[in-house]
């Protein structure tokens, strides 16, 4: 990926617009016309997402942070689209923390995540493209005396249709900027897309094959220090006493800070940094969150979960529905780490008068305002230079690998890169939350008549995005319960709060579709067992109202080739998921031996996620997804015993290897729909598929993951 010099950003005025967010937050807008003074010199900026200099080099401008999902080729992809740039000309560059500019229209702030990135910015992004490209036009059309709509665009040039006469569009970059942007402008009709639903290659490719991408830890500056550090073993403690003679006496450590609540050791180099960290004798005052244990925190939220919870969403009357012969079942799901590839990590250089800090995030505005405020700074004297990121899965959702960083920082004469060792990665780490999900339907002419599903667990909105949380419900907890695709009379959607004590929740790649459409669909199969029928068409005599839905599962199936023979201890298990405004059925092929052991043979998926922008990005998004997905829900396990996290690395936080991996196959369904979200939807898929071939290959129903192969060994085919 090429990469522009932030320094040539020319300053751009702005004119603010607002939108409606979702969930009733009001967010400014990203796409902001600028009128901008033209110079022969400057580049022809029309908005805050394109700028095109005079030798007619095209810099794009991302708002959203490339963490391996593809998104800087798929958002440059979109713009260049619609700008009908010379797409081998185009750089890319990440887009400074800005939410007036640059603000996910959903949450508000500039913030990657929700599996939204080209949901959100979909239609923005267009009209920024189709604003420039107008511009462009009327500028060669003034020059050639002409009506502009005698004239198109092509690879980076206008061409007057009738003469034949071209311009480029380095050459038509000052004019350009003179004219008024369009108040209204109409982006292409997708029959005319010629990069658009195109496999093109990754800009971040190249890079990260050849050594030359620059992750957060790769940052490298002239006497700069490394460190690294540990906080208390148990959430809220704090620093007892240090006995440091034994780390000063590491070669290459150079200090060692002492904070109320950890401990960081600065030396020539990470090893440095890592035998002195090693040396030390930390003794802590742990606090109450010594008492914390997992059992404990599930019997808190098994009795928590017994009462009714905020009603998200209510059809009919279910409670009278469920009145007769019903089934019952309670599904669970446990703490989860991210474990990302790059562990955490931040590079700070403190100055008299400002900070600049060198790391990947996912929220690069939060990250600046939250270090604003710990420096009592003006945010503008806070600089962020955003990196490629190896890994998010909404861990760098959050701020504190900075404000962690920017602490040592404080304490250290010139620059000094901050990382964490994997242990400290995995202890420190903010979890996917334990949910609880009840669930009750009962069957009238083989069909759900009355269903209720109350999903309990901490809330994540609530702290992350407090306007979100309203009237008891976090709108993610309940994500694909609310908007499940089946057709059913009475239908009660719940959730109830309840936080574990002292223990940090965040978002986890996918988080509450993940926990719901595992419960969901693992309920479907006990009810079509319940009604007597093949799991594939009991979901399809419910789907008349969902064809899309309907069209998956179909595909899925058949290319599965669902209900063939298959050997003894060896089963089929089908998932169907609205999730992130994309429609997919998947379906598993798993064996299970005598002792328990678990192979996963073989997944097939449907996937209809609307107008697809690169169809390599969403085969790669979800052939990686359902790894991730069936990792957790292999191995996948966070325990706790008094107040200390244990697990620390990948000898006992699992991660699923090369040779256990399934063959994988996708299939893309064309549609003309508004893109939906992939990055998180495999992660959703697989578990509960997997859980379904499971029942299927041995007749023992899991409702609780990670897979318990205790439960499984010696167990009998269905």
């Amino acid at each position: 990926m090429t990469t522009a010099d932030e320094k040539s950003r020319p300053a751009l005025s702005r004119r603010d617009l607002l939108a409606a967010g979702a969930a009733g937050v009001v967010v400014h807008a990203f796409h902001m016309p600028l009128a901008q003074a033209a110079t022969a010199a400057a580049p022809f900026a029309p908005n805050a997402f394109i700028r095109i200099a005079a030798d007619g080099k095209t810099t794009l401008i991302m708002p959203q942070v490339e963490m391996g999902q593809g998104i800087y080729t798929s958002v440059a992809m979109i713009l260049a689209e619609e700008l009908d740039a010379d797409y081998s000309r185009v750089t890319l560059e990440h887009a400074p923390p800005d939410d007036k500019l640059y603000g996910n229209p959903v949450f508000g702030i500039q913030v990657t995540g929700n599996s939204n990135s080209v949901r959100a910015f979909w239609v923005p992004l267009r009209k920024a493209g189709a604003t420039a490209r107008a511009m462009l036009v009327t500028a060669a059309a003034r020059q050639w005396k002409v009506d502009p709509a005698s004239c198109t665009a092509a690879k980076g040039q206008v061409i007057h249709t009738a003469s034949g006469r071209k311009l480029g569009y380095g050459a038509l970059a000052a004019s350009a900027a003179k004219i008024a942007p369009p108040a209204n402008i109409t982006p292409k009709d997708p029959k005319n897309f010629t990069l658009i639903g195109k496999p093109l290659k990754r800009f971040d490719t190249p890079g990260k094959v050849n050594g030359t991408a620059m992750y957060g830890i790769d940052v490298r500056l002239p006497d700069m220090k490394y460190a690294t550090l540990q906080a208390s073993p148990v959430f809220g403690g704090k620093v007892a006493s240090v006995d440091d003679s034994k780390a000063k006496a590491v070669p290459g450590v150079r200090q060692i800070i002492v904070l109320d609540d950890m401990v960081a050791v600065v030396g020539d180099h990470q090893w440095a940094a890592k035998r002195g960290l090693d040396a030390l004798a930390v003794t802590w005052n742990e606090g109450p969150g010594a008492n914390v244990t997992t059992a404990a925190v599930w019997d808190d939220l098994r009795q928590a979960s017994t009462q009714k919870g905020a009603v998200a969403k209510t059809v009919g009357d279910a409670d009278a529905a469920l009145g007769g012969d019903k089934l019952e079942a309670a599904y669970e799901m446990p703490f989860l780490a991210h474990a990302t590839m790059e562990p955490m990590n931040c590079t700070v250089r403190l100055t008299p008068d400002g900070c600049e800090l060198w790391l990947g995030t996912q929220v690069i505005s939060r990250v600046q305002d939250t270090v604003a405020q710990l420096l009592n700074l003006p945010k503008e004297k806070v600089k962020i230079h955003q990196h490629l990121i190896g890994g998010g899965f909404g861990r760098r959702l959050e701020p504190d690998m900075a404000l962690k960083a920017v602490r040592v920082a404080q304490k250290v004469n010139g620059p000094v890169k901050v990382v964490w060792t994997r242990e400290e990665d995995i202890r420190q780490d903010i979890y996917r939350p334990v949910y609880r999900n009840l669930m009750a339907a009962s069957l009238k002419n083989g069909k759900i008549d009355g269903w209720t599903h109350r999903v309990a667990g901490s809330s994540i909105i609530a702290r992350w995005l407090p306007p979100a949380f309203t009237n008891g419900v976090d709108i993610d907890a309940v994500d694909s319960a609310v908007d499940m695709p089946y057709d059913i009379p009475h239908f009660r959607v719940e959730y109830l709060r309840r936080e574990p004590p002292s223990i940090p929740t965040g978002f986890w790649r996918g988080v509450g579709p993940n926990n719901n459409v595992f419960a969901i669909e693992s309920f479907m199969d006990e009810l079509a067992k319940k009604s007597g029928q093949d799991p594939v068409a009991f979901r399809i005599a419910m789907l008349d109202k969902a064809p899309r839905m309907k069209a998956a599962v179909q595909l899925a199936a058949q290319k599965a080739g669902w209900g063939s023979p298959l050997p003894a201890r060896t089963g089929r298990g089908i998932a169907a998921q609205v999730a992130f405004g994309s429609f997919i059925a998947t379906v598993c092929e798993a064996e299970v031996d005598t002792s328990g052991e678990v192979k996963v043979k073989r997944l097939v998926t449907a996937v209809d996620t609307g107008i697809i922008v690169n169809p390599d990005t969403v085969v790669a998004q979800m052939e990686g997804g359902m790894i991730f997905g069936l990792t957790a829900a292999l191995f996948g396990e966070i325990t706790i015993d008094k107040g200390r996290v244990q697990q620390g690395n990948f000898h006992n936080y699992r991660m699923m290897r090369m040779n256990q991996a399934p063959v994988i196959e996708v299939h893309l369904i064309p549609s003309g729909e508004a893109p939906g979200g992939i990055g998180e939807t495999g992660v959703t898929a697989s578990p509960a598929a997997l859980g379904n071939a499971l029942y299927a290959a041995t007749g023992v129903r899991l409702r609780r993951l990670p897979v318990d192969r205790a439960v499984l060994a010696g167990s009998k085919q269905a």
